[in-house]
Order: structure tokens, then sequence, then C-alpha cells
């Protein structure tokens, strides 16, 4: 779970998801790639929703004089107002501002890989599932359905470039 920490889902910021192409970026996966896929279609309002509530957070955050995220090195130089930019938040933030270890600055940072580990084997017990389940688990589980379903493997390496085009397999789940 400390990959998850410093790459990718828990690092994702609002602007690496585009509902509009059902399209989701998670920057420094596996291998340090960027990796492209789809939005589920049936968690689409609920991601909007999620997304209104973080939205507020910056907001919150700067009327108590802390509302600059962090910024990848190069853009904190070039263009430090983006720091308080809709784009750069976390879209699962911390619940609980801390101080920056690297600038001494008080800022909201995304969620501890602890918490999110936590909800899996959570979900795990209550669909009273046996296997062993980690974050780690649900890319290949998501390349798997998509063979399943009949997706050429080509289209699931093309994922890489984009999801546009292929639903995901949640969506056939009808939940």
């Amino acid at each position: 779970m400390e990959r998850l920490a410093h790459h990718g889902s828990l690092r994702l910021r609002g602007k690496d998801i585009d509902v509009q192409m059902t399209q989701l970026t998670v920057h420094s996966g596996k291998a340090d790639k960027d990796r492209f896929t789809t939005v589920p279609a049936t968690l689409t309002p609920l991601l909007q929703h999620h997304l209104a509530g973080v939205k507020t957070r910056p907001q919150q955050d700067s009327a108590q004089g802390h509302g600059e995220v962090d910024l990848p090195h190069a853009l904190a130089r070039t263009s430090p107002h983006s720091a308080k930019a809709w784009g750069w938040p976390s879209v699962f933030p911390a619940r609980n501002l801390s101080v920056d270890p690297q600038s001494g600055l008080i800022r909201r940072h995304h969620v501890d890989p602890s918490v999110i580990h936590k909800a899996i084997q959570v979900a795990v017990h209550r669909a009273g599932l046996t296997k062993t389940i980690s974050a780690h688990t649900f890319r290949p589980s998501f390349a798997t359905h998509l063979l399943q379903r009949g997706t050429d493997i080509r289209t699931i390496q093309l994922l890489q470039q984009g999801g546009q085009g292929v639903p995901s397999p949640l969506d056939d789940l009808g939940v």
C-alpha cells in the first residue's frame, strides 16, 4: 500500500478526471508510467457529487490561511499560482491539515494509504470474500473482465492512450 501513497490513484488531482470524456489519468503508476482508464458511467453521478464536495475544501482551507496544495517541483517554480487552482487539490483529500515536511507549510494532502487499505478490507469482509484482496488486485482484475467480455487485447493495451469508447467492466454489473 505504501507505493500508492507516492504514486497512482491516491495522488489523483481534480485535473486528472475528465467526466465528459469518461477518462481518468493516473500519473506515475506501475513502472512510473502514466495510465489512462475509463470512468464507469454508473459512478459518474457519485463522482461528480464527490468532486463538488472536494472543491469546497481548498476554499475552506484558504479561509483558515492554508489553501495551497503541493505542486510538482517544476510547476511550483514556473506557475506558483497553480497551488490555489482547482485542478491541483487531491481528489481524495486527507481529513485533517498537516505540516508539509518539505516546505514546512500547513496543507491538506491526499488520504493516507491505510485509510484505503482499511476500507477495502471492510468491503471484502462485508462481501464475505475469503480471497486476499488489496488495492493492487483491481488493475489486473479490470483487464481480465475486459477480456472476458470480448474486448480485444490491443484495445486494452491502448487504454494506456485513453479510455474513450471502452465501457468500464463495472458498468456490466448493473450496480
